[in-house]
């Protein structure tokens, strides 16, 4: 049967209702960026801080005071002594990242709120985690709006956190194995386009004003909305129905539903040779992951590809690039916050091509190194603005290169890495921690980057530049290449590589007794 007759309606409309929770992750990632100054400058009238000049904007962005309905002139005076601009930035901050600490907490249950109630039931459940954390935002306004940003977004984080691991679950379940690959990959584009439609509507003149800026935060309670009543006619995969809970006929009739007219036997054959195989191999849980020496090069190797997406500095980018384009002297720095969104999409797009032609180990170092190349560019056009106007525009092309190359490598291939280089038994832990991993550096830098940008000044993204250098050097020699491999093939490597250094090490303690 051809492969285009499994692309049925009721699959076209469960991958998509699905991929609706990517769409909100990417939505949050981005909607903080562009009304930065005008919340910052709410925040500052709610606590009566009288802000410096890279606070005080207007809401069309043009410096000065800020302008509220029915007022004329600056700000009120502070009504406590004791609070600063640093107070501000703390909150703002806090603001950003505390986003990634709700993904942090609820990244360890996903697994087990998908297995009690299902792929979809779980989905409809967690939706009400966004829809409670939009409204808080939503209304922020008739409320103290920094304690209630804070709080929506750290439910909302709550939401994507487990939305990102129940996502990828149920479409590569409902996917037929022809289709599983590229379905797999719309995830990454939901996330770009979720981020780039929090810009446009971050716009001035659209959302990103002093008047609309709460519904403009909240607005994907609507994603989520549409999502809960589309998952009511989306189907419970029919893996789970047959492996975890037995249910043959229902996972039968399932299938039907999702590829047509066609016989389900041979995907239930597969599934039983699945089952088996689980049921073979003994659960690992996390603390057997980090003890057993049969996993540690692996799970080194997992979680340092988690870091080296995060601490790339590509957060800094998405989280700040309102802030970065404006130090580094462009006139409309909300304008070309939207062109890196533009670039990262078209970008996602082209990588799925290249992920699937090209090895994943060549992508992520050409990635990294581009990545590190541009850094440095930025750097030196930051550095030497003062002197010469044009490296404005050196400054904006290495901001584009560097989110170019963090979809070619660094983007996409760390979650393919974490799922081939382990087994069945493992693969459930080692995708726990690794999702850990990179939601706590996702707090890290959009906690701190804030702080360091302010201390550092143009010479931020330098620091990116060391950290990309050793994760190309690390990604050089410890990361295998995946693609086509099983995971034995795979595991021999790391085999060989710990026999070649303990080699190494017999080596060089002969040559010192010799010396000796």
């Amino acid at each position: 049967m051809q492969t285009e007759k499994h692309l049925t309606g009721t699959l076209v409309l469960s991958v998509f209702t699905a991929v609706l929770g990517f769409f909100q992750y990417g939505y949050s990632l981005g909607v903080i960026n562009a009304p930065q100054k005008v919340i910052e400058a709410h925040y500052g009238r709610v606590l009566g801080i009288v802000l410096p000049d890279r606070y005080a904007t207007n809401a069309s962005g043009e410096d000065g005071t800020f302008l509220q309905a029915g007022t004329e002139g600056t700000l009120p005076p502070p009504t406590d002594p004791t609070t600063s601009p640093h107070i501000l930035t703390m909150y703002w901050s806090l603001s950003v990242s505390v986003f990634a600490i709700g993904g942090m907490v609820s990244s360890f249950t996903v697994g087990w709120i998908g297995d009690r109630l299902g792929r979809v039931k779980a989905m409809l459940v967690v939706n009400v985690l966004s829809i409670a954390g939009n409204l808080l935002m939503g209304l922020a306004k008739f409320g103290p709006s920094h304690i209630l940003i804070i709080s929506g977004r750290a439910v909302t984080g709550l939401y994507c956190g487990l939305s990102s691991g129940l996502v990828p679950m149920y479409v590569s379940e409902v996917s037929p194995t022809a289709l599983r690959g590229a379905l797999g990959t719309l995830h990454q584009l939901a996330i770009v386009t979720g981020i780039l439609f929090s810009q446009v509507l971050g716009l001035d003149f659209l959302l990103g004003n002093d008047e609309m800026w709460p519904l403009l935060l909240g607005l994907s309670g609507v994603a989520a909305l549409l999502q809960f009543f589309l998952l009511l006619l989306c189907p419970e995969s029919p893996r789970y129905l047959y492996i975890k809970l037995g249910k043959v006929e229902e996972a039968k009739k399932n299938l039907k539903r999702l590829r047509g007219n066609c016989d389900p036997m041979k995907e239930i054959e597969e599934m039983e040779k699945e089952k088996q195989e689980a049921a073979s191999e003994k659960k690992v849980s996390i603390r057997q992951l980090f003890t057993s020496s049969k996993y540690r090069q692996a799970v080194i190797v997992a979680l340092m590809v988690q870091i080296s997406q995060q601490f790339s500095g590509i957060n800094a980018i998405f989280y700040y690039s309102t802030n970065i384009f404006e130090r580094a002297g462009v006139d409309q720095p909300v304008y070309a916050t939207i062109g890196v969104g533009v670039v990262n999409t078209v970008f996602t797009v082209i990588s799925v091509l290249l992920v699937e032609k090209a090895g994943r180990r060549s992508l992520f170092l050409a990635g990294l190194m581009g990545m590190l190349v541009s850094a440095v560019a930025m750097t030196v056009g930051l550095v030497l603005l003062s002197q010469f106007a044009w490296m404005s525009y050196v400054s904006m092309v290495a901001i584009f290169l560097f989110v170019i190359f963090f979809e070619v490598g660094p983007g996409p291939i760390p979650w393919f890495i974490v799922a081939e280089l382990f087994s069945q038994g493992p693969r459930p832990a080692a995708i726990a921690v690794a999702s850990f991993c990179n939601w706590a550096c996702n707090f890290i830098v959009g906690m701190c980057f804030q702080y360091i940008a302010d201390l550092c000044g143009p010479y931020v993204f330098a620091i990116f530049a060391g950290l990309l250098l050793i994760f190309f050097l690390f990604a050089y020699f410890k990361v295998p290449e995946t693609k086509g491999k099983s995971f034995e093939e795979i595991a021999a490597v790391f085999r060989r590589k710990k026999l070649s250094a303990k080699a190494m090490t017999e080596l060089q303690d002969l040559r010192r007794s010799e010396e000796a």
